[in-house]
C-alpha cells in the first residue's frame, strides 16, 4: 500500500467531530487521544491512564480473555477469582456434570480452595500491551503481486514479527488487521493455563428465562459464574498441578454496593469477537435473503431433535445441553438480526452512502477515478456470483460440518485413509495421525448419545438434498440418495448400523490393525467426502478466491470513505482484541406506548415464575429469602435490583465483561444485547441498543444469602455501602 493513503487513512481515523460517542468499540491504547474528555464530560472520574498503562497497574490488568476470544472475565480478588456470565462458565460445569452430581440443575460451589474443580484447555489471557505497528507491517508487505500472494506474504511477516517480539519471554502475541486491513496492531498477552471452576448458581438462576428471554429485555437473570487463575510457586503459567497457587494480579476490581442512576457513566472493557459495520449493501442483502433464513431454517431443526433427545434421560440432558445452548443462542440472534437490519432498512442506507461515494469519486480528479472507480462494481459483481454458491457454503457450514457428528468424526480420518493407501507408508507418520484421532475419538464419544445423531443424519442430509442446487452436489451423493429411493430414514438406518464410526469400541479395534479400504468403504465416511469432498474440491477454490476479491475491494473501499469524509468519526471493526466502550444507565421505549425501566427486581423472577416451564422455575431457597425480605446488605431501599440496561456498544465476546462505574468500581456484569437491536453487529442503533447487565449486587446476593459461599464474599473488595 502506498504512503499516500495511509497518510489519508491515519487523518481521517484521527477525526472525532460527528459521530454519537456511546457508539464504537475503542482500543485503550489510543484513550487518551480520542476519548478521554468525552468520557469524562459524561461523569468518568478515571483519566486514560487509569485504564491503559504500561508503567503501572491499570484497569487492562483486570480483564482477561477466556479461552482466546469466546468470553471475558474480570478478577476480583489479589487470589485471582474471576467473575464472568454463567453462559461463559457453562462447558466447565456442563463437563463436571453427572446425573448424580448435576451441577446445570444444583449449581456449584467451592467453600475452599480444595474444592475447585479443574478445567482442561481452559485459559485465561491478560493483555500486556498493543501496538500500532502499521508501518512495519505494510513496509515488509510492499506491494504484494496479487491478493492470494498478499496474504500468504502478510502471514508470513506476522509470523515473523510476533516471534521476535516474544523470543525469550513468557508472552504471546498476535498482529491482527484492522480497518479492512489498511491498519495492524500488535497485541502481547501473558497467558494462564489453569482456570478452575470456584462456583456457579443452578441454571433455574444462572439460565432463568431460557430462550424466551434471551436476547430480550426486561430480564432477570443471575448470569454468572466464578473461576479462579492459578500458576506455579514462581507466579509463572502453568498447566494444571496440584501444586499450583492462585494467581496473584498486579490489580483487582472493587465492587460497588452503592448502586446507579439514569445518566450514570458506565464503561465496558472485554473482548468482542466480532463486528461487521462497513459491510456493503451487497453483504447486507446477502445476511438478509440467504444467510440467516438458513441458518434459521436448519437450526430450528437441530433444537427440535436435540430437545426430544434430551427429554429421554438425564444423561443425554446433561452431554447435549451446552451444544443446545450454543445452537440456540444465534438461532435467535439470527432471526433478531434479520428482522432489524430490515426494519432499519440498513440495505438503503448503505446503498446511499455507496451512491454518494460514487459521485465523489466522479467528481474528483483522474488519480481518483483510477483508484476507486472499479472498487464498488467490483464488489457487486464479487456478490453476484458468491450468491450462486452462498446457499451450500451455508448448508455446509451448519448441516454438515456442523450437522451430524458421526459425519464431521469420519471426515477426520481422511488423512489416515490416504496415508495408509500409499504403498510403502511410514508408520510413523500413521501412528502420529492414530495418535491425534484417538483424542478426536474421546472427546466426541464424551457428550455422544447415537439416537439423536442418527435424527440429525436422517433430518440434515434430507434439507441438504432438498434445498442445495443439485447440479452442485456430487454424482456419488445423488447416487446414494437414489439408492434409498429418497428414504433419508432408511439411509440413517443404514450408516448407524453399519459404520465404525457411530460407536469407539469400533473405531478402537480399527485402530489395532488400521487399513485404507476400511475407512473408505465405510458408508459413514463415503457420504461424508461425497458431500464435503466434493464442495472443498470443485466449489471453495472459487469461494476463496472470492473473498480474496472482496478483502482487496472492502479495503480499497474504506480507504476511499475515510478519504471522502475527513470529519467523520471512524473506529475499527471488533475482532477479539481489548475495547472500551462506554455510555450511560438509560432506559428506552422500544415501540409506541411501551417504556422500559432501566432495572429490573427479584420482585419479577417471582412474577414470571411458571412451575411448567423449565425456563421459568424458581429455586425454593430463592422464594424463601424474598418472602422473608432476608436480602442482607444487597438490596436498594428494601429492593434486590437483578438486571439493570446501559447504551454501551456490545457484542459476543463481551459477554463477562465488567461493567464499571465513573470511579473504576465494578457495578456489574455485561451479558446480553436488546431484542430490538439485534443489526447491531452490522448497524449500530443510537436509539434502541442497549446492553444488558446483570446487578453486581444480585450477584453477591446469590452468592452470599443463596449460595452460603462467604468464604467468596470475604475474598472479594466490597466498597460504597
Amino acid at each position: 500500500m502506498k504512503r499516500k493513503l495511509l497518510v489519508t487513512f491515519v487523518a481521517a481515523v484521527i477525526s472525532l467531530n460527528s459521530m454519537a460517542i456511546d457508539e464504537g468499540m475503542w482500543l485503550p491504547l489510543l484513550l487518551k487521544k480520542f476519548n478521554e474528555t468525552d468520557m469524562m464530560a459524561k461523569g468518568c472520574k478515571l483519566s486514560a491512564d487509569d485504564i491503559y498503562s504500561l508503567n503501572h497497574a491499570s484497569l487492562k490488568d483486570v480483564v482477561v480473555s477466556l479461552g482466546g476470544g469466546f468470553c471475558t472475565a474480570e478478577v476480583v480478588s489479589e487470589d485471582g477469582l474471576l467473575l464472568t456470565n454463567h453462559h461463559c462458565g457453562f462447558d466447565a460445569i456442563q463437563a463436571h456434570s453427572t446425573p448424580e452430581h448435576d451441577y446445570l440443575t444444583n449449581g456449584f460451589w467451592a467453600y475452599s480452595k480444595d474444592q475447585e474443580l479443574q478445567n482442561e484447555g481452559l485459559t485465561a489471557s491478560f493483555l500486556v500491551r498493543m501496538d500500532d505497528v502499521t508501518d512495519s507491517v505494510l513496509a515488509k508487505l510492499g506491494d504484494a503481486a496479487n491478493d492470494t500472494s498478499r496474504e500468504t506474504k502478510l502471514s508470513k511477516i506476522i509470523t515473523e514479527m510476533t516471534t521476535a517480539a516474544t523470543k525469550g519471554t513468557d508472552y504471546t502475541a498476535q498482529i491482527k488487521p484492522l480497518f479492512n486491513g489498511n491498519q495492524f496492531f500488535m497485541w502481547t498477552y501473558y497467558v494462564f493455563k489453569d482456570v478452575r471452576l470456584v462456583g456457579a448458581p443452578p441454571s433455574s438462576i444462572g439460565k432463568f428465562g431460557g430462550d424466551t428471554d434471551n436476547w430480550m429485555w426486561p430480564r432477570h437473570t443471575g448470569d454468572f459464574s466464578m473461576l479462579r487463575i492459578y500458576c506455579n510457586k514462581d507466579g509463572k503459567p502453568a498447566t494444571y498441578s496440584k501444586d499450583n497457587i492462585p494467581y496473584h494480579p498486579k490489580k483487582h476490581l472493587n465492587i460497588s454496593l452503592a448502586g446507579y442512576q439514569p445518566k450514570d457513566f458506565a464503561m465496558t472493557m472485554g473482548y468482542p469477537a466480532r463486528t461487521d459495520r462497513y459491510l456493503t449493501s451487497y453483504g447486507v442483502a446477502l445476511e438478509v435473503d440467504q444467510k440467516a433464513p438458513a441458518i434459521v431454517k436448519i437450526r430450528t431443526k437441530k433444537l427440535q431433535i436435540f430437545k426430544e433427545g434430551m427429554e429421554t434421560s438425564a444423561t443425554v440432558r446433561i452431554k447435549y445441553a451446552s451444544k443446545y445452548a450454543k445452537t440456540s443462542n444465534y438461532w435467535k440472534y439470527y432471526i433478531g438480526q434479520r428482522k432489524g437490519l430490515l426494519r432499519l432498512k440498513i440495505e438503503d442506507k448503505k446503498r446511499a452512502e455507496e451512491m454518494e461515494f460514487t459521485n465523489w469519486v466522479n467528481s474528483g480528479d483522474a488519480a481518483r477515478k483510477e483508484k476507486y472507480g472499479k472498487v464498488l462494481p467490483d464488489i457487486a459483481d464479487a456478490y453476484a456470483e458468491l450468491r450462486k454458491i452462498n446457499i451450500h457454503r451455508t448448508y455446509m457450514n451448519e448441516a454438515i460440518t456442523q450437522g451430524p457428528e458421526i459425519m464431521n468424526l469420519a471426515y477426520k480420518f481422511e488423512d489416515l485413509a490416504t496415508n495408509l493407501a500409499v504403498k510403502g507408508h511410514q508408520e510413523d507418520d500413521i501412528n502420529g495421525l492414530i495418535v491425534k484421532l484417538k483424542k478426536a475419538v474421546a472427546t466426541q464419544f464424551k457428550n455422544y448419545d447415537m439416537n439423536t445423531d442418527k435424527k440429525l443424519f436422517a433430518a440434515l442430509i434430507k434439507m441438504y438434498y432438498d434445498d442445495v442446487d443439485k447440479a452442485q452436489m456430487s454424482d456419488d451423493f445423488k447416487s446414494m440418495v437414489n439408492t434409498y429411493k429418497g428414504d433419508f430414514n432408511k439411509f440413517a438406518n443404514d450408516v448407524f448400523s453399519k459404520s465404525m464410526f457411530r460407536d469407539s469400541a469400533l473405531i478402537s479395534a480399527f485402530f489395532k490393525k488400521p487399513d485404507a479400504k476400511t475407512i473408505t468403504n465405510d458408508i459413514a465416511y463415503k457420504t461424508t467426502i461425497a458431500i464435503i469432498s466434493n464442495y472443498m474440491k470443485k466449489h471453495n477454490p472459487n469461494v476463496l478466491v472470492l473473498n480474496a476479491r472482496l478483502e482487496k475491494d472492502n479495503r480499497l473501499l474504506l480507504a476511499g470513505m475515510m478519504e471522502m469524509k475527513p470529519n467523520k468519526k471512524f473506529y475499527p471493526n471488533a475482532n477479539s482484541t481489548m475495547r472500551v466502550s462506554y455510555g450511560s444507565v438509560m432506559d428506552y421505549a422500544p415501540v409506541d406506548a411501551v417504556h422500559y425501566n432501566y432495572y429490573t427486581t427479584l420482585d419479577g423472577i417471582m412474577q414470571k415464575e411458571d412451575t411448567a416451564s423449565e425456563e421459568f422455575i424458581v429455586p425454593a431457597k430463592l422464594k424463601e429469602l424474598y418472602q422473608k425480605k432476608d436480602f442482607g446488605r444487597y438490596a436498594d431501599n428494601g429492593v434486590v435490583k437483578t438486571c439493570f440496561i446501559t447504551n454501551n456498544d456490545i457484542t459476543g465476546g463481551n459477554s463477562g465483561s465488567p461493567v464499571i462505574n465513573g470511579n473504576g468500581e465494578l457495578i456489574g456484569i455485561a451479558f446480553d444485547g436488546n431484542w430490538e437491536a439485534m443489526s447491531g453487529d452490522i448497524a449500530f442503533d443510537t436509539e434502541l441498543k442497549r446492553c444488558i447487565n446483570v446487578d453486581i449486587r444480585y450477584v453477591l446476593f446469590v452468592i452470599d444469602k443463596y449460595a452460603g459461599a462467604t468464604n467468596l464474599i470475604q475474598e472479594m473488595t466490597l466498597v460504597g455501602k
